[in-house]
């Protein structure tokens, strides 16, 4: 879960570097390096940190070479420390690598190398695959000097088990990067005259949108020609050039405090553009050009089994409840880092779906293989073009909603429910949803962005109660129904922001134990919907206002609750029960964005997480 830049050219390849890194910083932050190349010398700068303390604090600007790699680092072995951040170079000064993944048998290698004489200056399984280049590069015959560089970079790759996405730099090999990926993203940038490397396009959009996905096993040699592409037994892959279709713009802040103020607020616009030309033209369904799966199979299916992460776990409970009510199809949840490890009984007409907003969530990948190699057809609903899942998949859904740099999901969070709810019609008009039932459900799809609009027009509200409720250490979530996964989403992202004790429950689960919890000094969040299941929830509201707990209400418009009962209420509009989770997720969102605030915590880079989840 770390950040990678590489850049070949002719300019200053520090300055362009670093400034890729600021871009990739949410994918880790722990620490961050840069290493530049000039002849047979590398010039090297790192610092723990943000890359912002490694500009002011070290010389990293000033880095000669117009070749150089640079990293933001997420540790997973070894401390935080300034030895442990990349870049790293060999104990033979011959090779500088950063690297972004897990080494999982890096201890044996270790211990081999260090009878060879090689020396550590880190904790990191890094350092060690940097070594091992080393050592391969010196058993490598001299006579192979043009392609010893890669030769021992391939090699090395062979003897690896775990995850990893690196750039290399030799120093007998001025100009030249190899570069390889193997579950973990690695993007080629094709410029004008020069190269870039990245772990995500973020960092390299404002120079290129001409760019390569390398996959899983694809080395690529970066030259300052030129670069070519190959596998790792040494087949010539032919590369395919793609461009991307958002700018820089869509990646800046811009007059917000925070990526995730800007990315709450773009949610609208997000979402129309997740329906988008998703409508049939008699407006009675939803369509969906990408899945690869005739209606004929769908109408085969007979269970449908989702698997995901964290809140895309959240999207994947709520499309279960949606596609029972509307479709009438038995659906089941897992969590991705569980599933592959589980003896799951499943049905010989199941089919497959992975919701991944990067489409490089490693636990939801490796699900996504296991599912594939029991002989599956697996659907991916993904927010980036050519991302691994979105490849590998059989067919799915782009979310269209743009880059989100903020680590705590809302826009891409939002975009999942709504892709849900239409996956909910789609299949049920197959079955036996009315033609009048898809119109009116189509109506109020089409509906959302206009709801979620209203709805932000709470934040004023939302941010006075957020001054007054900071101070709490433990908050509970709690809802029925499709509003359960919203509660488990709106614990999480005060917890993931404001660094709050949390938790999501059903509803009716709080006397079952939770209400142990209830005192003046633990507050409530309920959901509060019209309809069949309004008594329910004020009598679990009634038995906490019994125990003195405070009570934020989140209640639709047409809700009259008893005098006295709550603390906080918050009126968002009256809406169809496939467009409810999306418009009942707005007010919490915005409330844990305005408690992290007000407990000036860093909001786009909170403690001990990233974006994108690439390492198990």
């Amino acid at each position: 879960m770390c950040g990678i830049v590489g850049y070949i050219g002719k300019q200053k390849a520090s300055a362009i570097i670093l400034e890729g890194l600021k871009r990739l910083e949410y994918r880790g932050y722990d620490s961050a390096g840069v290493a530049t190349q000039q002849g047979d010398h590398f010039d090297l700068a790192k610092k723990i940190g943000r890359v912002e303390g490694l500009i002011k604090t070290t010389p990293a600007l000033k880095l000669p070479g117009t070749t150089g790699i640079g990293h933001t680092r997420w540790a997973t072995h070894g401390g935080v420390t300034d030895a442990n951040a990349h870049p790293h170079i060999s104990s033979d000064q011959k090779f500088a690598i950063i690297h972004n993944g897990v080494v999982e048998n890096y201890a044996s290698i270790k211990k081999f190398l260090l009878t060879k004489g090689y020396t550590f200056k880190s904790e990191t399984d890094t350092e060690v695959l940097c070594n091992l280049i080393a050592y391969h590069y010196q058993k490598e015959p001299a006579t192979k000097e043009g392609s010893r560089f890669l030769e021992s970079v391939r090699k090395t790759l062979r003897h690896i088990e775990g995850t990893y996405g690196i750039a290399v730099m030799c120093a007998d090999n001025p100009a030249e990067i190899v570069a390889a990926r193997k579950g973990s993203p690695l993007i080629l940038g094709v410029g004008d005259g020069e190269l870039m490397l990245a772990s995500d396009v973020s960092a390299i959009i404002s120079r290129t949108q001409n760019v390569v996905y390398l996959k899983d096993g694809e080395i690529v040699h970066m030259t300052a020609q030129n670069f070519s592409i190959t596998t790792l037994d040494s087949s010539d892959v032919s590369p395919v050039i793609d461009k991307i279709t958002w700018n820089i713009e869509d990646s800046e802040v811009g007059a917000f405090d925070h990526f995730m103020e800007k990315e709450i607020f773009e949610q609208p616009a997000a979402l129309e553009n997740t329906m988008r030309g998703r409508f049939s033209e008699d407006g009675s369904t939803a369509q969906f050009g990408g899945l690869n799966i005739t209606a004929i199979d769908f109408r085969q299916v007979d269970r449908f089994h989702f698997i995901a992460c964290g809140s895309a776990w959240h999207a994947c409970l709520v499309a279960e409840q949606l596609i029972e009510r509307f479709a009438r199809v038995p659906v089941e949840v897992d969590y991705a880092s569980e599933f592959r490890y589980r003896n799951i009984p499943l049905s010989k007409n199941a089919l497959f779906f992975t919701i991944s907003q990067s489409g490089e969530t490693i636990d939801t990948l490796a699900a996504m293989r296991e599912a594939k190699r029991k002989g599956y057809k697996v659907l991916a609903i993904s927010n980036v073009v050519g991302s691994s899942i979105a490849r590998e998949a059989d067919g799915g859904v782009y979310q269209h909603v743009g880059p989100e740099i903020g680590v705590a999901s809302t826009k891409a969070f939002t975009s999942q429910l709504l892709v849900g709810a239409m996956l909910a019609l789609y299949i049920g008009r197959m079955r036996d949803m009315s033609f009048s039932g898809g119109i009116e459900y189509v109506k109020a799809l089409k509906g959302a962005p206009d709801l979620v609009r209203e709805t932000l027009k709470l934040a004023p509200q939302l941010k006075e109660i957020a001054k007054r409720y900071a101070h709490y250490k433990d908050m509970l979530f709690l809802g029925r129904l499709t509003l359960f996964p919203v509660a488990l989403e709106g614990a999480l992202k005060l917890k993931e922001i404001s660094y709050i004790h949390a938790e999501g429950y059903p509803a009716a689960e709080m006397k079952h134990g939770p209400i142990a919890l209830i005192s003046e000094e633990c507050p409530s969040v309920f959901f509060v919907p019209s309809g069949e299941m309004f008594n329910k929830v004020v009598s679990s509201m009634q038995e906490i206002k019994a125990r003195k707990g405070k009570i934020i209400a989140i209640a639709t418009q047409n809700c009259e609750l008893p005098s006295g009962l709550v603390d906080e209420l918050i009126r968002i509009p009256e809406c169809h029960e496939a467009v409810l989770p999306i418009v009942a997720s707005i007010p919490v969102q915005l409330l844990s964005y305005y408690m992290a605030v007000e407990l000036k915590r860093d909001v786009d880079k909170p403690r001990n997480l990233a974006k994108s989840v690439t390492v198990e």
